[in-house]
C-alpha cells in the first residue's frame, strides 16, 4: 500500500496467503480526510467555492496534491476535502498539518468574500435551493447518485465529517479491526456529535448528520444496512455478506455499472480494499483540527486497546448488530448525556462496574485506563469538560435560535477553524 487514498491490495489477496510486499500491519499507518463548507464571510451561507481551490493553471480538477496532503472535491461545490496522501505512522503532528492546510484555503477563499466553516452540517441552509452538485471529473458518478437516490436533500449535500482510516494486512487483522471497531462506534457521537441544526431549527438528534444519512439510500437498503456493519470473519466473508448483496441490489438501477464499487458502501465504517484500511466515517467534523484529531485518537486508543486483547472483557466478534445500533442511534441522540443501560456490552470494555453509565463518564473512564499521546489530552479534556460540540452549540443558540443568532454562531466557529481554536462559548 502506497498511502491510504491510493491503490492497495486486492479483495482475493485476502482470501489466502499475501504474496505480494505488505503494507502497513494494524495500528502502523493511518489516514484522515476532513470535509469544510465554503461560506461566505458576511452572512455564512453556503457558497460554491471548491472548483475554484481545485483549478490549476485554469484547468479544474477532481484534486490537487500539495505534498504529502491533498485536497479533493465532494458531491456538492460547497465542500471542500482535505486529506492526508502519505500513510502516518501515528495521528501526532497531524493537527497542525490540517491547521496549515486550513490558512492556505482561508487565504484564497478570503480573495473572493469566503471562510471556512467547521461543524457537522450548516445550521441554515436549504438543501434544495442552496446547493449545487459537481459538474467536472467523475460527476458521471454524481449524476447517476442522483438519478436514483435524488441528492438535493440534507443527507447528501449538507454533511460534513472527518474519516479515519487505519491500515491492515491480511485476514486476521482485518478481522479483530473490524470487531473493535464495530464495539466502538456507538460511542463515537458521545464525543463527535456536531450538528444539533438544519434549517434554522434545533433537531431532535444533536447528531442530526448521521440522522439525516441513514436515510440517503433507503429506496436500497442493502447500501446503509444499519449503519453498524455486520460482523466478518475474512475479507472474503465481508465481500460475501456486504459488498455482494450490495452490487446485486444496486444492479437494475445502474446499468452500467458505475457505482459497483466498495466505496458504495454507506455503513459507518468499511472496508477499502483498494487501500488496505478501514474506515470511520460517523466523526462529525469539528470546529478545528486539533478536536477532530484528538477524537480520532481517541477512537483509535480503544479500538487498539480491544484489537490487541488489552480489555478484560475481550473481543466480541459477533456482538448483535441491532443492540449495537440502538446503543448508536441513542448517542446520536444524546450526545455525552446518552447512557448504556447493556451490562454485556459494556463487558467488553472491562466496565461493567459502571451501572448505567452516561458516555461522558464512560469516555473518561476509557480514557483514564488507555489515555492518548499529550497533545491530544487538553483537546479531549475540553470537550470532556464541556460536552460534544453540539451541546455547546446548543448552549449559545438555545432551543429556537433566530437566523441572526445562528449566524453569529457559524461567525465564532468559522474564527475558531481560521484560528485553531475550540470553541468554549
Amino acid at each position: 500500500m502506497t498511502n491510504l487514498d491510493g491503490e492497495g491490495g486486492s479483495l482475493a489477496e485476502l482470501d489466502g496467503p499475501r504474496t505480494d510486499p505488505a503494507g502497513p500491519a494494524l495500528f502502523e499507518g493511518y489516514g484522515i480526510e476532513i470535509e469544510w463548507m465554503t461560506v461566505a464571510v458576511l452572512d455564512r451561507a453556503v457558497r460554491p467555492l471548491a472548483p475554484m481551490l481545485l483549478t490549476d493553471r485554469g484547468v479544474l480538477r477532481d484534486e490537487r496534491d500539495r505534498g504529502p496532503m491533498g485536497w479533493s472535491n465532494e458531491l456538492a461545490t460547497h465542500v471542500i476535502e482535505v486529506k492526508t496522501l502519505d500513510v502516518p505512522p501515528s495521528l501526532d503532528g497531524l493537527a497542525a498539518r490540517f491547521q496549515g492546510e486550513a490558512k492556505a484555503i482561508n487565504k484564497k477563499l478570503a480573495k473572493v468574500g469566503g471562510r471556512l466553516l467547521g461543524g457537522g452540517a450548516h445550521p441554515t441552509m436549504n438543501p434544495h435551493t442552496d446547493a449545487t452538485l459537481w459538474e467536472a471529473g467523475q460527476s458521471e458518478i454524481y449524476t447517476a447518485y442522483d438519478r436514483i437516490f435524488d441528492c438535493r436533500g440534507h443527507g447528501w449535500v449538507n454533511l460534513q465529517s472527518t474519516h479515519l482510516n487505519i491500515a491492515f494486512d491480511g485476514d486476521d487483522e482485518l478481522r479483530r479491526l473490524h470487531a473493535a471497531v464495530r464495539l466502538v462506534l456507538p460511542l463515537l457521537p458521545g464525543l463527535a456529535a456536531a450538528s444539533p441544526y438544519l434549517e434554522g431549527k434545533r433537531q431532535p438528534f444533536l447528531d442530526a448528520r448521521l440522522d439525516t444519512y441513514r436515510y440517503n439510500q433507503a429506496r436500497i437498503p442493502e447500501i446503509a444496512g444499519k449503519v453498524i456493519p455486520e460482523p466478518i470473519q475474512s475479507g472474503g466473508d465481508y465481500h460475501r455478506r456486504i459488498l455482494a448483496p450490495m452490487y446485486a441490489a444496486i444492479a437494475p438501477h445502474d446499468p452500467e455499472g458505475l457505482l459497483a464499487e466498495e466505496w458504495l458502501n454507506s455503513r459507518g465504517a468499511i472496508v477499502r480494499f483498494d487501500r488496505m484500511a478501514l474506515e470511520i466515517r460517523v466523526l462529525d467534523c469539528q470546529e478545528s483540527p486539533a478536536q477532530d484529531l484528538a477524537i480520532a485518537a481517541a477512537a483509535v486508543a480503544v479500538i487498539r486497546a480491544l484489537a490487541e486483547g488489552k480489555l478484560p472483557g475481550g473481543l466480541n466478534d459477533d456482538a448483535s448488530t441491532d443492540r449495537l445500533a440502538a446503543h448508536f442511534w441513542n448517542a446520536a441522540r444524546h450526545g455525552s448525556a446518552a447512557t448504556i443501560d447493556d451490562e454485556e456490552y459494556l463487558a467488553c470494555f472491562g466496565l461493567s462496574e459502571l451501572w448505567k453509565p452516561t458516555l461522558h463518564e464512560l469516555w473518561r473512564a476509557l480514557l483514564d485506563r488507555h489515555p492518548v499521546a499529550a497533545e491530544h489530552e487538553a483537546p479531549l479534556n475540553r470537550i470532556l469538560r464541556s460536552g460534544t460540540l453540539a451541546e455547546r452549540m446548543v448552549r449559545r443558540a438555545g432551543g429556537e435560535p433566530s437566523e441572526a443568532m445562528l449566524v453569529t454562531l457559524m461567525a465564532e466557529l468559522s474564527q475558531c477553524l481560521a484560528k485553531g481554536e475550540a470553541y468554549l462559548p
